[in-house]
């Protein structure tokens, strides 16, 4: 039975693709990413077919081996750097990669555009914590939140001055600490 790849065009039967080691690694590497991601990397993985020939099951083990370590530890290293790359930041690098197919120059040859864009989320992420902190420091609040109370020296209560205790009270006290007891 003839099978083919409606992303990267791979054509092979089932018997070649059970047999074949670089086929077995990369359907490994499938089964082992996040389901949301399946369909959008098939896709992303037809980025990299040259024009006129297929792209090979050892080319897809490698692609999805390379990425496979990233998205499971939700971090990419990239120019001296560590970012967060949570799954969701991955999901849209992939749409947005697939979405402006016409504007690359494909086949790619690295996951080098798809790291960027991913790093674009984290500074835009990393910005808007910052912006919320300043905020916060600065006692704005967004629209119609409360600002929190912000003190410069200690409030004071005011106090009322304490009123005379009755004498009758003062009688039943004096009995008590006595041993005593008062008439009702």
């Amino acid at each position: 039975m003839k099978t083919a790849c409606p992303a990267c065009g791979a054509a092979f039967s089932l018997d070649t693709l059970l047999g074949n080691e670089g086929a077995r690694e990369a359907v490994m590497a499938a089964l082992a990413f996040p389901a949301p991601l399946g369909k959008l990397l098939v896709q992303y993985l037809g980025l990299f077919r040259p024009a006129q020939r297929q792209l090979s099951l050892d080319r897809v083990a490698t692609l999805l081996n390379e990425l496979l370590p990233m998205i499971e530890a939700a971090r990419i290293e990239r120019n001296g750097r560590t970012w967060s790359a949570p799954l969701d930041y991955w999901k849209l690098a992939l749409e947005d990669m697939i979405s402006k197919r016409d504007k690359l120059t494909l086949p790619l040859k690295s996951h080098g555009y798809l790291l960027e864009i991913i790093v674009g989320y984290g500074t835009k992420a990393e910005g808007k914590q910052e912006q919320q902190k300043e905020d916060h420091l600065a006692g704005r609040t967004p629209v119609g939140a409360v600002a929190p109370a912000v003190r410069t020296e200690p409030a004071k209560v005011p106090t009322k001055p304490r009123a005379e205790m009755p004498q009758e009270f003062k009688q039943i006290a004096a009995n008590l600490k006595k041993g005593t007891k008062h008439a009702d």
